[in-house]
Formats: structure tokens, C-alpha cells, sequence
């Protein structure tokens, strides 16, 4: 893949003099990455990220149910409210 496809996949706009410097970059990247390839994982057991009994956090506090907002009291300090929602400006 080359920068120009990867800047068209984020939906930027790309300058050539952009595209050489990134070029390189993104090469060195690549080999760098590759470089797991020469691994051997024959012996390592597969693993959920996160999930598994090793990378589970403690929980520092017990779940408990507490108050919270109104929707009106969320909506007081809004500088735009329609129709109990926020109204944000339109991003396309």
C-alpha cells in the first residue's frame, strides 16, 4: 500500500512533496513491522487481549448504583439544547 492510498483511506489531501517524504517513512515502518515475521510463535499459547486472567483489572470499587444528572440538569449548562438532546453543529 502506498501513502497516497493510505492518505485517501483517512480522506486527506496529500501534496507530492508530502508523498516523498512520507514514502520512506512508511517503508521503514513496514520493514520494522515485518520483522515479527521472523518470530517463531509455534510454542505460544494464543491469548485473548485483555480478557485473559493476566491482564484482567481489579476493581478499586465496588459497583454501585449512584445518582446522576437529569436530562434537564445535563441540558442546563448546554449552549444548545433541542428537544431534550444537545444540539451540536452538522460535521460532514
Amino acid at each position: 500500500m502506498d501513502v497516497r492510498s493510505v492518505a485517501k483511506l483517512a480522506h486527506l489531501e496529500i501534496t507530492d512533496e508530502e508523498v516523498a517524504i512520507y514514502t520512506p517513512q512508511m517503508a521503514d515502518i513496514v520493514k520494522y513491522v515485518e520483522q515479527l515475521n521472523e518470530l517463531d510463535t509455534n510454542d505460544i499459547e494464543p491469548m485473548l487481549g485483555g480478557l485473559t486472567e493476566e491482564g484482567a483489572a481489579a476493581a478499586d470499587r465496588d459497583d454501585t448504583v449512584i445518582p446522576s444528572f437529569t436530562q434537564e440538569e445535563a441540558l442546563s449548562e448546554a449552549p444548545a439544547g433541542v428537544a431534550g438532546h444537545f444540539q451540536v453543529p452538522k460535521v460532514l
